[in-house]
């Protein structure tokens, strides 16, 4: 096993039906993503998204706001090659930029979100400096959004959490082979940390009015604003 699936070209290829199977409600999180962003976004709003690769957020982003233009970075060229397919014509109003938090603008922006993807980043002070480096790169007041792994490995049900985790996928459809691939990541790669400790670097970081918007198995959803 790979730990970093990212690099490989035929999963980044399959990405875009993943959320959908390993993310309960993944269509109903994003229309509330977009809707909290709306909330104190102007009409013309710049966003920046973190993790963009795959493209499946900026797609249903810029649907629902033609107004709104986007800068989303990932570090792998595989799943943003996927993002320009999945964008289509709608890559007019995004910019894809390769590389982490550290190689885009430095804004400020409207709105940003982080979507599906913090949880691969070590709480060895990366996660918390990925986090101060959104926060920079925000207006006061903007709204971010993100959605995370969050489960501390110590917790006694944490086999039984994760079993009914690859049991949804499966029955979503997912692959069994993308299933196992996945469990075993979060049993030994994956570095998840627990939704106290997610809301407490948020606080670090400096943002405000941090609150759960939505839970679905192992994903928790925050809202907060810089």
């Amino acid at each position: 096993m790979t730990e970093d699936p990212f690099a490989d070209p035929d999963f980044a290829a399959r990405y875009v039906d993943g959320p959908k199977r390993f993310v309960p409600g993944h269509q109903d999180m994003l229309r509330m993503s977009s809707q909290l962003l709306a909330e104190d976004a102007p009409d013309e709003a710049n966003i920046l998204v973190v993790g963009a690769g795959g493209g499946i957020e900026l797609q249903h982003f810029a649907q629902a706001q033609p107004g709104w233009r986007f800068t989303g970075v990932d570090p792998s060229s595989e799943m943003l090659a996927v993002a320009r397919q999945t964008l289509g014509e709608l890559c007019d109003c995004c910019d894809l930029v390769e590389g982490t938090i550290d190689a885009a603008p430095p804004g400020p922006f409207d709105g940003a979100t982080c979507l599906l993807t913090l949880h691969m980043i070590p709480d060895d002070g990366a996660k918390l400096a990925t986090l101060q480096a959104i926060r920079s790169r925000l207006r006061p007041g903007a709204p971010f959004v993100v959605v995370d792994h969050c489960l501390d490995r110590s917790d006694p049900q944490f086999a039984h959490k994760l079993d009914r985790y690859a049991r949804f996928a499966l029955d979503s459809g997912a692959p069994p082979d993308d299933v196992a691939r996945a469990c075993e990541g979060i049993r030994q790669f994956v570095p998840m940390i627990s939704r106290e400790r997610e809301g407490q670097l948020l606080a670090e970081a400096g943002f405000r009015d941090i609150e759960i918007f939505y839970a679905g198995l192992l994903w928790t959803g925050w809202s907060a604003r810089a």
